[in-house]
């Protein structure tokens, strides 16, 4: 039986991680296990952590690394080197789930594909009553969210959205899942990439090169982008001249990827 993954990453803000936790405790259907992917968080992040291990039945795993910046493409590789889950769903510990997330992304995957959602936004003005009266389940006339649309569940719409070739920029690496086989063929996350901005987008691309086809997941598969400060953009245009490598020479595999997790 094929076994689905949870993947979060988390980076010291365990106020959100708290209501990801909350959320993923009432999900329709659970994965098979909780993979925490730890940019180099401190004691506060890793002590609940140890204490939502307890209030839930599947197994979850805690993968950190030494804070050295963000290096998200790295602790990503990280986690999924260590688990043997077939499917992965991956989520940023500053998004909440509705309640049909996991369900909706179980149901609708297929092989050779990966899949992409949208967000709602939950705005400036929200975040703080959001956090200290931890509210994780927000209806579509919630006073606390914008991009609302994105709050409907509607199977019937959902299935005219069909797989194609084409690169989308609505791929966010907050709500994307894929199969582990094809991301450890394409070599999974280019570590070169450093700083925050398009690690995502630039792994999509070599899964696209590879015939890999997208397929947005839409009137389903919601989650809730906790608003807070941009992140620094320093390193960006090293970023984007990378992802544009790979676009220019169509590539399929990256040389600094999951690779060496995988050897040791």
């Amino acid at each position: 039986m094929e076994k689905t993954a949870l993947l979060l990453t988390t980076y010291n803000w365990p106020e959100a991680l708290d209501l990801l936790f909350r959320s993923l405790m009432i999900q329709k259907e659970l994965p098979d296990e909780v993979i925490i992917a730890d940019d180099g968080s401190g004691e506060e992040t890793r002590a609940l952590i140890e204490k939502f291990k307890k209030e839930i039945s599947i197994p979850v795993s805690h993968v950190w690394h030494e804070d050295k910046g963000f290096r998200r493409s790295a602790i990503l590789n990280k986690a999924i080197a260590g688990t043997t889950a077939d499917y992965i769903i991956q989520i940023d510990g500053d998004c909440i789930m509705g309640e049909s997330f996991i369900k909706d992304h179980v149901e609708f995957r297929e092989k050779g594909v990966f899949l992409f959602g949208s967000r709602v936004n939950i705005t400036k003005q929200g975040v703080a009553e959001v956090l200290e009266k931890k509210i994780f389940q927000f209806p579509f006339f919630s006073p606390h969210i914008t991009k609302r649309t994105r709050n409907l569940s509607i199977p019937f719409l959902r299935n005219f959205y069909k797989k194609n070739n084409a690169f989308s920029n609505k791929v966010r690496g907050c709500n994307l899942s894929y199969w582990r086989k094809d991301f450890l063929e394409i070599n999974g996350y280019n570590e070169a990439i450093e700083g925050w901005g398009r690690e995502d987008s630039e792994m999509v691309l070599r899964l696209l090169n590879k015939n890999v086809q997208g397929k947005r997941i839409r009137y389903g598969g919601v989650i809730y982008h906790i608003y807070h400060p941009e992140k620094s953009k320093e390193n960006l245009d090293r970023n984007t001249a990378i992802q544009e490598e790979t676009i220019r020479e169509k590539r399929i595999s990256c040389e600094d990827g999951i690779e060496k997790y995988l050897d040791s």
